[in-house]
């Protein structure tokens, strides 16, 4: 795993500690001696993680975490406090300035390469989803990575087996969010992959059942990947710990419990969940917003270009007809020209619904350009698909469209080619020549009429 980590700490000994371990696990290092040097590194140069020493002169940890939370150009470098101090207080302390962990010295090397890895992966995971979710942004969507409002409750399922530690729990963490409690593993993963939960908090309580199974099987089901899981374990369980994080568990507290401890890691996965769960609706949403035509509400040729090849395919895989069928609005730059070009996107408006009021939900409509419309209708003969685009053409011509800037009506008519697929093999730009042909005859017979391909 590649990354870029930087050391931060006063005492160059613990640097060059720290630095030969992560070399040794082939990590690009940086290293800075103090908070102002460690923020102007990340503001300049890409890291992945910081690990972050406390006591330092001028400017202490602390103060350095709760900068690089404030600017939103470091805010998701994740920060892993390595300190001699040891007290639950400090714990939290830098849990709520922004740490993403809190590391006491001596670090055990295998429990600070796991806890690296495991935060770089999952920085890995956000990276992607902020990048893809900027096309979103540069184009006027609002800004989903903005902060989550205080009062947003959060959505928890507890898997615990003890009713005297699932009472403690919850006493700690009712007053930040909806705590569902079940104490078998397997009714647990069905509840969180019907449900909608901010976080899973496994405690590794069981008797006859090994946590780390759950933790694996959320980790594989598709409706509970991006779900966060804290894992509750003994002291001195490193073995389990290393183990989770390979698996995919996000973070881990240590028993005894401390209840501040609890609620500030719980409160850290659920702001997580939610940014990532915004950035991954602006993706969707950026994905739609590219394969339709923002006029109509079809999909656009894009769409079309890439996915007609697909269903020729499958079509001809299976042995299975495919009809499409182009059609032009009939003397559309009259329109234009008589009502003006707003009224013309009005008659695109109500012409692509009676398109979608035709089709059925198999096929496939969408804007070709300009006045053009394609039709693709899986498992349709050359027959049927005429029947399709003579129903077509005369919802078109049974209604004028109405032309609110001139509070007036104007007749619409449509022509209509079709082609089929050829049993003998065919392509998109074959099957579209041939249905382009079948229009401009359509055309110049006259008008508003459906003409077929030659087969």
């Amino acid at each position: 795993m590649t990354a870029r980590i930087l050391v931060v700490d006063d005492v160059p000994a613990n640097v060059k500690l720290l630095e030969a371990r992560l070399l040794a696990e082939y990590f690009d290092v940086l290293t800075a001696g103090d908070g102002q040097s460690a923020l102007a590194i990340c503001e300049k140069t890409p890291v992945d993680l910081v690990l972050l020493d406390i006591m330092m002169p001028g400017m202490d940890g602390f103060e350095v975490c709760e900068r690089l939370k404030a600017n939103s150009r470091t805010a998701h470098i994740p920060v892993v406090m390595v300190t001699a101090l040891d007290q639950p207080s400090d714990r939290v302390r830098g849990l709520k300035a922004g740490a993403d962990d809190f590391l006491t010295k001596p670090v055990n090397d295998l429990q600070l390469m796991s806890r690296v890895k495991s935060l770089v992966r999952l920085k890995n995971v956000s990276d992607e989803l902020r990048l893809r979710a900027q096309t979103a942004h540069t184009i006027g969507l609002q800004d989903l990575a903005r902060p989550d409002r205080p009062d947003e409750p959060g959505n928890i399922l507890l898997v615990d087996a003890r009713a005297s530690s699932q009472e403690r729990l919850l006493r700690a963490l009712k007053p930040i969010a909806d705590v569902s409690i079940i104490s078998d593993p397997q009714a647990a993963l069905f509840e969180a992959a019907e449900s909608n939960f901010d976080l899973v908090i496994v405690n590794a309580n069981f008797d006859d059942y090994d946590p780390l199974r759950l933790c694996s099987q959320l980790r594989s089901l598709e409706r509970t990947r991006f779900i966060p899981i804290l894992l509750v374990t003994e002291q001195g369980r490193d073995e389990m710990v290393v183990r989770a994080l390979e698996l995919g568990v996000t973070d881990y507290v240590m028993r005894p419990v401390d209840p501040n401890e609890l609620v500030a890691r719980t409160l850290t996965q659920i702001r997580r969940k939610h940014c990532n769960d915004r950035l991954r609706a602006s993706v969707q949403q950026t994905i739609e917003l590219a394969i339709t035509d923002d006029l109509t509400g079809l999909h656009n040729r894009r769409y079309l270009d890439n996915h007609l090849k697909l269903l020729m395919d499958r079509a001809a895989a299976r042995g299975r007809p495919l009809s499409i069928c182009i059609t032009d609005i009939d003397r559309f730059k009259h329109i234009n020209d008589t009502y003006g070009h707003d009224a013309g996107d009005e008659v695109l408006r109500e012409f692509a619904n009676r398109v979608r009021a035709t089709v059925r939900g198999a096929d496939l409509a969408c804007r070709f350009g300009g006045e053009e419309f394609v039709i693709v209708m899986p498992d349709t003969t050359p027959e049927m698909a005429a029947i399709v685009a003579e129903r077509l053409r005369l919802m078109v011509e049974s209604r004028a469209f109405a032309i609110p800037q001139a509070d007036a009506v104007h007749p619409v008519t449509a022509s209509l080619g079709i082609s089929s697929l050829r049993a003998d093999g065919d392509t998109p730009e074959a099957l579209l020549k041939r249905a382009d042909m079948a229009l401009y005859q359509a055309k110049n017979n006259g008008r508003n009429r459906v003409v077929a391909a030659a087969a």
